[in-house]
Parts: structure tokens; sequence; C-alpha cells
């Protein structure tokens, strides 16, 4: 019986299209929020307080949205993390 181990080799241009794809699915994704809002009255304060935090930062739209939601994601992680441990 033979053992064959398969790995990928690493192509910085394909890392490179998956990167531009995941951007543009983001992207996307918040327009398409943005778009909603006008028909979401408090999903339009909420855009409009996340633009507002961008703009005192110094940052895009687009990275205000992925710094709460990537800290939405490692908070919610953690919690869960705790809530095995007891």
């Amino acid at each position: 019986m033979s053992i064959y181990f398969e790995s990928s080799i690493y192509d910085p241009i394909l890392k490179h299209v998956f990167m531009i794809e995941s951007h543009a699915f983001f992207s996307k994704m918040v327009d398409e929020l943005v778009e909603f809002s006008e028909y979401d009255p408090e999903l339009a304060n909420g855009i409009k307080w996340l633009d507002n935090q961008a703009q005192k930062k110094g940052i895009t739209f687009y990275d205000m949205v992925f710094e709460v939601l990537y800290k939405h994601d490692v908070n919610s992680k953690a919690k869960e993390w705790l809530s095995t441990r007891n």
C-alpha cells in the first residue's frame, strides 16, 4: 500500500486573483447594504455613523465596515470559546 500526499504549490499570482475576487465580493456586499439602506432608516443611520467614524479615523468607509465586522467576529468567537471553557 502506498500513501501519496498532494501539496499545492504556492502561486502568488493565484493568491492575488483570489484576493481581488474577495475584495470585489466584499465591496459589492457593502454597496448593496448602502443601496438597501434607502428602505431601512435604522440601517441608514448606522451607515451614516460608520461613515462619520471612518472620516474621523482617516480611513475609507469600506475599511471601517471591515474593521467593525472583524471585531464583531473576533468578539463572538472569544465569547464562544469562553463559554466552552466552563
